[in-house]
């Protein structure tokens, strides 16, 4: 069942919106993955990396057949990773955390968290980016897949960022909003 997936990270919404993304209501996922690995990446990485980071997926689903297969990792950013006013084909923008980027191949979820697990954070707050990227997606670029992917993202960076015991669950709301900002 899709709520087992990705380490109990998937809210209901996020496990039917993995369902319509992937088409199918049958999973495998990634043993490898798992919540309490991915904060503690985040965490090292706080603590230890100037720039950019990039950890293996937390989270892999894939129908039982099929190439298809949806990765989500996290890591940290620094402020030029962050879109801004440039509009890459085939994303789109979001009222959500600190930026947020939609489309059927890939979304990005960026947010700040401060916590007493990131030292170092109450001065310096972490930057921590949720990718979500689905391979062979023939999905169009419509606004109910842009919100799916985005759905997917949303629950598991909230799992995420609580499990680090950021405050104010970083800026992220129980469900997510979808609220699309001028291209």
């Amino acid at each position: 069942m899709a709520e087992q997936q990705c380490d109990g990270t998937l809210s209901p919404e996020a496990a039917r919106a993995l369902e319509t993304v992937l088409e199918t209501k049958r999973f495998s996922h990634d043993p490898r993955g798992g919540l309490e690995r991915g904060a503690n990446e985040l965490a090292r990485d706080h603590e230890t990396a100037t720039g950019l980071t990039l950890n293996p997926p937390m989270c892999r689903a894939q129908p039982p057949t099929g190439m298809a297969r949806v990765d989500i990792r996290f890591g940290l950013y620094v402020e030029d990773d962050l879109f801004g006013d440039v509009h890459p084909r085939g994303l789109h923008p979001y009222g959500m955390g600190v930026e947020a980027q939609a489309g059927p191949k890939k979304a990005y979820l960026f947010v700040r968290c401060v916590s007493p697990r990131l030292k170092g954070s109450d001065t310096r707050p972490a930057r921590i980016r949720g990718t979500l990227v689905f391979n062979r997606s023939e999905l169009p670029d419509t606004v109910p897949v842009r919100e799916a992917t985005l759905t997917v993202l949303h629950s598991v960076t909230l799992a995420v960022v609580r499990k680090l015991g950021c405050e104010g669950d970083a800026g992220l709301a129980e469900k997510p909003v979808l609220k699309p900002l001028p291209e």
